[in-house]
């Protein structure tokens, strides 16, 4: 009887703990590339406290940085598979993985870095995460990283300034039709390369956020840094989207609510460290100047838009909710 009461209990005790949706104490693994001193890192272990928190240490994340996990797409395949649980990732890569996420990666789709967060909270970006949670990495907040512009040794106000420059670019063939659509001549290559090429002249400019802009030292060899905010390409801390499903409501809105909040806490560390360096390279002489309408420059984008939309015109929904969000 007592053997029959003792298996009762431990099969409900069993039951409940199955229902919780987190049987045991569960130890998550976090994949992070940026280093010490970085929005991102610090942001990350923040995180893994919140998380440890908001779920009395039910679920415990070791965040490892500095890439040590393995590249970006390594990474990407480890969550979408579950052998790693989150990671940062940035967006411009998941886009061969997940084409509504190459939405991010069109020039001049967002009016500014406040306005690309307005899209991603929106209808927009919801349905980027569900195209990526269906491929297997759910994102759960959306970090900042910055807007890239154009720096030369001349000031850049319209797509007119842009005509028979050499510019540097990723190697993407939106960024190389950007620049050609602009009458320029883009100029992909390796980014530890730049440097050389803009002391060179082997390219006339190149372009990037203003951390990077100064960490690398690219102000040590260019004159101007115009504020075009061309592309604009964010972050998310995901989960690999299975391990999320098997959480219960309760830990779901626990981990949810950690991202979100460690996120907030990234976007304002950001915004420190860029206001930073933009202070730091106009001290050393850089002239920056802003752009008061980028309405040009989106009309360029045209030919860009519509060769793209050709090739993928069941992305043109996603686009005009881009566009029409104020």
């Amino acid at each position: 009887m007592l053997k029959k009461i003792t298996t009762t209990i431990l099969g409900t005790a069993a039951g409940c703990l199955l229902l919780s949706g987190v049987a045991v104490a569960e130890d998550w693994r976090a994949w992070n590339i940026h280093n010490d001193g970085h929005p991102n890192t610090a942001a990350m272990d923040k995180f893994a406290e919140l998380v440890d928190a908001a779920t009395n240490g039910e679920i415990k994340v070791q965040v490892f940085h500095g890439g040590v996990l393995g590249s970006q797409p390594d990474a990407l395949e480890q969550v979408r598979l579950g052998a790693i649980e989150i990671g940062n990732f940035n967006l411009g890569p998941i886009g061969p993985m997940v084409k509504e996420a190459n939405l991010v990666s069109l020039p001049f789709i967002f009016k500014s870095v406040p306005h690309m967060f307005r899209v991603l909270e929106g209808e927009a970006g919801e349905t980027i995460a569900a195209a990526m949670a269906e491929a297997g990495v759910q994102p759960l907040a959306w970090v900042d990283a910055g807007a890239r512009s154009f720096y030369s040794q001349k000031p850049i106000n319209s797509p007119a300034d842009v005509e028979g420059l050499k510019i540097r670019v990723m190697n993407n063939d939106l960024y190389t039709s950007m620049i050609s659509a602009m009458g320029g001549n883009p100029s992909p290559m390796a980014f530890a390369e730049v440097q050389q090429a803009l002391k060179t002249g082997v390219v006339d400019g190149a372009e990037n956020n203003f951390p990077s802009f100064k960490n690398v030292g690219h102000y040590e060899v260019t004159t101007h840094y115009s504020l075009s905010e061309h592309l604009i390409i964010p972050e998310c801390i995901c989960v690999n989207t299975a391990k999320f499903a098997a959480l219960s409501p309760e830990m779901q809105t626990a981990v949810r609510g950690a991202a979100e909040e460690a996120a907030l806490y990234q976007r304002e560390l950001w915004a420190v460290q860029s206001g930073q360096a933009r202070k730091d390279v106009e001290a050393a002489g850089i002239k920056v100047n802003e752009i008061a309408d980028k309405g040009p420059f989106q009309e360029a984008m045209v030919k860009v838009y519509d060769d793209y939309l050709a090739t993928n015109p069941d992305m043109a929904g996603l686009v005009k909710m881009a566009q029409d969000t104020e």
